[in-house]
């Protein structure tokens, strides 16, 4: 029983950060596409378009922003690009936007928005 408790607030933890990162991303001009897009090749936590500009976004929370910046492993980006080109293969008129890989960590309620965080 203590275990799915852990869970249950792990979860509620991440949906709280997710919350704040959007709401973070809409403050700078992003349009929320999408919230936790689940495929065969992956998730991805936010997608956001600014312009023409299509961000994929990794949420951390940890206790510091830095930990939660190490927190995203090359395996986990390769998850989320192999889940990006899976979303953009789902939406062709996409193909053409520029995309990037961003990361939001959130450290107790401060969101931070880490843009272009790592290139495919």
């Amino acid at each position: 029983m203590r275990a799915k408790a852990s869970r249950v607030a792990a979860e509620r933890a991440g949906r709280r950060a997710e919350t704040l990162a959007a709401l973070l991303l809409r403050l700078k001009g992003y349009r929320i596409l999408e919230r936790r897009f689940r495929c065969h090749a992956g998730e991805i936590d936010l997608i956001a378009r600014r312009g023409r500009l299509v961000a994929f976004v990794e949420v951390k929370a940890r206790a510091d922003h830095a930990a939660a910046l190490l927190s995203v492993t090359p395996r986990a980006r390769r998850r989320i690009e192999a889940a990006a080109t899976a979303w953009q293969a789902q939406r062709l008129r996409t193909l053409d936007a520029p995309v990037r890989f961003d990361i939001v960590t959130v450290a107790g309620a401060l969101p931070r928005h880490h843009a272009d965080a790592w290139r495919s």
